[in-house]
């Protein structure tokens, strides 16, 4: 979920993004999206997405942009391609018939802002801080230490020139409802919070809790309060999406209030 402006800064900012667009009489017809790995990556996996319009399917557009796309992965030296598709057998069997094996479901919630409940109590020895109070390494090296951790597998590791340019900076970011809890100066939980305040609602992009300080509830203590900051700011919706396997973090947005509204699909191919 993301602003129009949201969506400009990424396709200005991303070196690692290659986007392809297909046009017909002046109209976008559908789509592509590939993030490339750093030259040094060996087992490259690379990320990728096609989208067509529901109007426009059926002629031959998804297959075109699917195949360009795997060729420029190819070229930048992919072994492997991952995406996500919809829950539909149109989608699962678009994805099937290229080659692609589907993986693990995704699930996507809402939950009301005004009904969520007063956030979860500091642990003893730790201090609950937003981003503005951060040095953004701080964060970084949070996301990169939990990329690995997200069984989907869509997470990553993004150079921190990079993710400083496309994410601290993202238009969307609201660093003042995006929570993490330090130890001493290191970010040892957190939650990323994106907005579009003219819609009213927020996304949770990333919360993760740093591989030595998991089983320990931290996860619902930062998003319990980026989610009632972001109810006292006037934000009316929340939405979320997690690994269906992710059970820990979809028993924390069960308490939150969220409730299923979609789910998708990992789908993988090897090069």
């Amino acid at each position: 979920m993301k602003t129009a402006a949201g969506i400009e800064a990424e396709l200005r900012t991303s070196k690692a993004r290659r986007v392809l667009i297909a046009v017909e009489d002046g109209a976008v017809v559908g789509y592509a999206n590939a993030w490339l790995p750093a030259p040094e990556d060996q087992a490259a996996r690379i990320r990728v997405s096609v989208q067509v319009p529901p109007a426009e399917r059926g002629r031959g557009i998804g297959g075109a942009l699917v195949e360009a796309i795997t060729r420029i992965a190819r070229e930048a030296g992919g072994h492997e391609l991952l995406t996500a598709v919809n829950d539909d057998d149109a989608s699962r069997g678009f994805a099937t018939r290229r080659g692609f094996t589907i993986g693990r479901k995704l699930t996507h919630a809402r939950a009301s802002l005004a009904a969520v409940p007063e956030p979860a109590p500091v642990p003893d020895g730790l201090r609950l801080v937003d981003y503005d109070s951060l040095d953004p390494r701080q964060v970084w090296t949070a996301s990169a230490a939990v990329a690995e951790g997200d069984p989907s597998g869509l997470s990553s590791v993004t150079p921190y020139d990079e993710w400083l340019a496309t994410d601290w900076n993202h238009p969307d970011l609201r660093r003042d409802l995006s929570i993490s809890l330090l130890e001493g100066d290191t970010v040892v939980s957190f939650v990323t919070t994106t907005a579009d305040p003219a819609r009213g609602v927020i996304w949770s992009n990333l919360t993760g809790t740093i591989p030595s300080h998991r089983g320990r509830g931290l996860a619902k203590v930062v998003k319990s309060a980026a989610l009632t900051r972001s109810r006292d700011a006037g934000l009316t919706d929340a939405f979320t999406g997690n690994d269906a396997g992710n059970v820990p973090m979809l028993a924390v947005n069960q308490w939150l209030g969220y409730q299923p509204t979609a789910s998708s699909w990992t789908a993988g191919k090897t090069l």
